[in-house]
């Protein structure tokens, strides 16, 4: 009798808080996309656990930042893009709308060329149709978004189990140097290609797209938080659920660094630079399960990011500009330097790697704004940014920044 008393009011609770929960899983598959496997495993084989500390470093930077951004939408009932619009001079609100559809067509190619990848190495299908087929179920899981988003939101976060699970499950089967990991917490480099390793592993974190679309998720929310005691509520769940998520997309990312790094940074098995390396070298070191289980996340993390990243860039154009273009169009621009990949044979975990550092280069476009816009009264009124808030933030984009110019100059030089 105690057990149900007690049970009842948590049972209450949760039934209550749950309608504030989901969009940052949305978010969250972002940062566990097929531009993640490709920096992560290609840093631990290489590297090994040298950058351990960059995965921290920008999965910290991500939860405050799309904690700002989710702010935004939940109390202006505006997102990211649009209040750009509002508060920027229009020849700015267009010159970062350009960049915005720029860097969608990286991240599409990420998603799209991730997607082929793992169809290929579950079913041997030609990369350019798995492209294809990768495209096809992004348009459904959007019309599953047009007919509800909370069913939208489920089926994004149980495909992120999915990549979850199936990396916790290699990783506990690899094994773990802890002293090498504990060294790999302090910030250091060893040249210029870890430099751009990890400028790629921070453009795969925080990506510039999913700052656009978090607001945007939670927008939705906003009449629901309109009153002082539903807000408080509403700001305190959405950063849980921001804490929860972004911390799952965390473990995913350690977990691919540390697999790679465990099992192949320092051996004579080739290839360890390529997913299809990785897949095969699992299934060498291991068994074919664990191959089998990579497999089968990446397919989750291509389809899942396909979906979201279309869903982001309909959000960029309505927002930027106040139009809107049929998706099909859209999808079909904006997948063309994906199938040009595909069809001329580059390599596809090569073009993954640099995708990430051009969308490492895109952060800070959707950064400081957000940044700006949350600082000001006028636009968030009493949840406005406190200057701690704001100075950590200044210093993300900072960092981020500093590590683009820095790779920009080492690779010209």
């Amino acid at each position: 009798m105690v057990v149900l008393d007690l049970a009842k009011p948590l049972t209450q609770r949760a039934v209550r808080v749950a309608p504030w929960f989901g969009p940052a899983f949305v978010a969250a598959i972002a940062y566990a996309d097929p531009g993640n496997f490709a920096t992560n495993f290609t840093a631990g084989a290489t590297s090994g656990y040298l950058l351990v500390w960059v995965i921290v470093a920008a999965n910290l930077m991500a939860m405050l930042i799309q904690s700002l951004s989710a702010k935004v939408g939940l109390v202006t009932g505006r997102d990211l893009p649009e209040l750009c619009r509002e508060h920027l001079p229009r020849p700015v609100a267009r010159g970062l709308w350009v960049q915005a559809e720029l860097v969608a067509m990286a991240t599409d190619l990420a998603e799209i060329v991730g997607g082929a990848l793992a169809l290929y190495l579950l079913f041997g299908m030609p990369l350019p149709l798995g492209g294809l087929i990768t495209c096809v179920v992004a348009f459904a899981l959007l019309e599953l978004h047009r007919r509800g988003v909370r069913r939208f939101e489920a089926v994004i976060g149980a495909l992120l189990g999915v990549i979850l699970l199936g990396f916790l499950y290699t990783a506990l089967r690899a094994g773990a140097d802890a002293t090498a990991f504990a060294a790999g917490l302090v910030p250091s480099f060893a040249g210029a290609d870890t430099v751009l390793l990890a400028t790629g592993i921070l453009g795969a974190t925080v990506m510039p797209h999913v700052i656009y679309l978090h607001s945007a998720l939670t927008k939705s929310r906003a009449v629901a938080a309109a009153a002082p005691g539903p807000r408080r509520e509403a700001l305190r769940c959405q950063r849980a659920d921001t804490l929860i998520a972004l911390g799952a997309a965390g473990l995913v990312n350690l977990a691919m660094l540390v697999i790679a790094a465990q099992l192949f940074s320092g051996s004579a098995i080739p290839g360890t630079d390529t997913l299809e390396g990785i897949h095969a070298g699992l299934g060498a070191v291991l068994d074919d399960k664990a191959a089998l289980a990579f497999a089968v996340a990446l397919l989750a993390s291509g389809l899942a990011s396909s979906g979201v990243g279309t869903y982001a860039g309909q959000v960029v154009m309505q927002g930027f500009i106040n139009r809107s273009i049929p998706l099909l169009v859209r999808r079909l621009v904006t997948m063309a330097p994906a199938m040009a990949v595909l069809l001329l044979g580059i390599d596809p975990t090569s073009a993954l790697v640099w995708s990430q550092v051009v969308l490492s280069f895109g952060v800070p476009f959707a950064l400081v704004p957000l940044i700006w816009l949350t600082r000001r009264r006028d636009v968030l009124g009493d949840q406005v940014n406190r200057p701690s808030t704001t100075a950590a933030a200044s210093a993300a984009a900072l960092l981020i920044i500093g590590l683009n110019v820095f790779l920009l100059v080492r690779t010209l030089g």
